[in-house]
């Protein structure tokens, strides 16, 4: 029952997802997008990425288009960025992997919290390389937080002080390898290995190195798959975020398993 409850969370969760995904995702030194591609008001952050306009094939006077070089807009339903169908349907995945992997521990309520969020990064860092600051740092906060409430009630299985050492650990070892090679990793992925390490902390030092060498490898295999396969080369920059996340999601239903 837990494992269906979760599926159908993150299914309505996820079909929340698509248009903030739309909204954030702009060049770091552009605003937050206000327009559909069409050049129609974007109103609220949360819900299908849907113009009624567009579908309607109004015209907008004195709308000011915005160019989106990576949404796929479907002018015939109005749709732009991702498809609700899909983002609700990966969460809903997730989400479920995390209720049966945790069971009925108080975790489990933190956990599906963040199953949205990192999908939302992840869209967000696919579509324009950028990891949002107003995502990633107030997620840190937050999951610390609310693990630290966690904390007392009693049948969890994790520890807060590790989740905490984690996010300083995971934290100060990614401004590092920032700081040795800044074109192989953005700060965002800086800022986002805080949230990582507050999840894979909980579970302990274990789970923290599992969950970080995953996602280095997913990295480097998609990197060399894309040279192999002749679409870039060794110099090219590619989205780590959507790699740092899956590593936490590994880590976290095996460390949750596993407790």
């Amino acid at each position: 029952m837990l494992v269906v409850l979760a599926a159908l969370w993150g299914a309505a969760a996820g079909a929340l997802v698509p248009r903030a995904a739309y909204r954030f995702s702009v060049p770091p030194e552009e605003p937050w997008r206000e327009h559909c591609p069409g050049g129609h008001p974007v109103r609220g952050w949360l819900g299908r990425a849907r113009c009624a306009e567009c579908a309607d094939a109004r015209p907008a006077p004195d709308a000011r288009p915005a160019p989106d070089t990576t949404a796929v807009v479907r002018r015939a339903s109005g749709g732009y960025g991702p498809r609700t169908a899909l983002v609700s349907f990966v969460t809903a995945l997730l989400c479920a992997g995390i209720a049966a992997a945790t069971d009925t521990r108080p975790e489990v309520a933190v956990w599906l919290l963040l199953a949205p969020v990192g999908v939302l990064l992840t869209v967000v860092d696919l579509r324009v390389r950028r990891l949002p600051d107003i995502l990633t740092l107030p997620s840190a906060a937050a999951t610390l937080a609310l693990l630290g409430l966690v904390s007392l009630v009693p049948e969890h299985t994790g520890h807060w002080s590790s989740a905490a050492l984690g996010t300083l650990a995971l934290g100060a070892g990614y401004y590092l390898l920032w700081r040795i090679n800044p074109g192989g990793m953005g700060f965002g992925d800086v800022k986002l290995a805080l949230l990582a390490g507050a999840v894979l902390g909980w579970y302990g030092w274990g789970t923290v190195l599992l969950g970080t060498l995953t996602g280095f490898v997913l990295g480097a295999l998609y990197g060399w798959t894309l040279v192999l396969l002749r679409r870039a080369d060794r110099k090219t920059a590619i989205p780590f975020g959507p790699f740092l996340i899956a590593g936490v999601y590994a880590g976290l239903l095996i460390g949750a398993y596993a407790a």
